[in-house]
């Protein structure tokens, strides 16, 4: 199996178009034509981590975190030992980060899903910008399905867990060759109209050129007409953090209880501050109905958390002065360190993968650990 073979799934679970601005995500070290029978999953590429890679004989590392968030000037042992070191041995490394938060299913849902917030949940910020393209094209009724074919295999037509999705239109199209065109129906200087289908694929931004590229190769017209749109993430059920209804109330210590089960984790961080007995949503005994989660980084989205009627909200790490307006204004929060929020989607992510490539073997990390614990 070739490292772009595994790099088009990648994007396909999480497109890279949905990651934030600042972030640096996709295969950042390796060769997309080398050969990959090992993946192995993690959210830091620490050099421990690296060394157990190379030691089970790792070709590829999908490693959460990006291994270089800036561009970096140059590539020794001295100036980035991960980076260097992969390379020399020929570990491919890719990353899918925030990508990865915001997309359905993603590092935000596995949260929500250990909580056990209920299928009707909404991202806390969902996805406005840009999101996938559409391509049409039209041709002939006899090559479309070529056509078709050539523009799935260059990474359109994936629509979350559907391949090969397209939509075909039936039309009369005309034209006019001039002196030095070589039409392929009908003579130069002469008006024909002719009988052609509409192709309609959606497709990644970052997959347009190749796209356009493979329809051009396949399609039998001199200048085929493609056209390309640009369409819009929102109403796509992705977005940053997760919110939703209980399907019954729960103490905030079977949360706890849930959240330590999911993680790992024996100790977790609470802020709550004690309300009257009528209030609920705070302290350990406290019922909760709606739940939030933000993975990682998200403790400045509680205020989002409050305004969709949360009681309790889960994430990696809180600034001090944001707990403290958090509680004063009724939410419970739990801290449980940022990659600890984050690495169970590891073990999701890595079944998604076998099951999309049975001949892969795909592990994770033993090594891979949140930088702190509580001791």
């Amino acid at each position: 199996m070739k490292t772009a073979q595994i790099v088009n799934l990648l994007e396909q679970i999480a497109p890279p178009s949905l990651a934030e601005d600042w972030d640096n995500v996709g295969l950042l070290v390796g060769d997309r034509a080398a050969n990959v029978r090992k993946v192995m999953l993690c959210i830091d590429l620490t050099p421990e981590v690296l060394e157990e890679a190379i030691t089970e004989k790792v070709q590829m590392v999908m490693a959460y975190h990006p291994v270089i968030f800036k561009p970096i000037s140059r590539v020794t042992s001295d100036a980035n030992e991960v980076v260097y070191q992969a390379a020399r041995h020929g570990i491919s490394v890719y990353s899918m980060h925030t990508a990865l938060d915001v997309a359905p299913g993603g590092t935000n849902d596995v949260l929500a899903d250990a909580m056990g917030i209920g299928a009707q949940r909404k991202p806390l910020e969902a996805a406005d910008g840009p999101g996938e393209c559409k391509v049409v094209v039209f041709a002939q009724a006899e090559e479309v399905a070529e056509i078709a074919r050539a523009a799935f295999a260059a990474g359109a037509g994936v629509i979350e867990n559907y391949t090969d999705c397209a939509f075909f239109g039936y039309g009369i199209g005309s034209y006019a060759g001039g002196p030095d065109s070589c039409p392929t129906i009908g003579h130069r200087d002469q008006t024909e109209a002719v009988e052609e289908v509409r192709l309609e694929l959606v497709c990644p931004p970052h997959r347009v050129s190749q796209v356009c590229d493979a329809i051009r190769s396949a399609h039998s017209y001199e200048t085929p007409a493609i056209d390309v749109y640009q369409l819009s993430a929102a109403g796509s059920g992705g977005g940053m953090g997760r919110v939703g209804a209980l399907p019954r109330p729960v103490t905030v210590a079977t949360l706890i209880s849930r959240i330590k089960k999911a993680t790992g984790i024996k100790r977790v961080l609470l802020a709550a501050r004690p309300r009257p007995k009528a209030s609920k949503g705070s302290g350990k005994g406290g019922l909760v109905s709606v739940a939030a989660c933000g993975a990682g980084a998200c403790g400045s989205m509680w205020k989002q958390a409050l305004a969709a009627g949360a009681g309790f909200y889960l994430t990696g790490e809180m600034r001090h002065h944001d707990a403290l307006a958090a509680t004063n204004a009724g939410l419970t929060v739990v801290c449980v360190g940022h990659s600890n929020s984050e690495r169970i989607t590891m073990t999701v992510l890595a079944k998604r993968i076998a099951d999309a490539m049975p001949k892969l073997k795909v592990t994770v990390s033993k090594l891979d650990k949140d930088p702190f614990e509580i001791v």
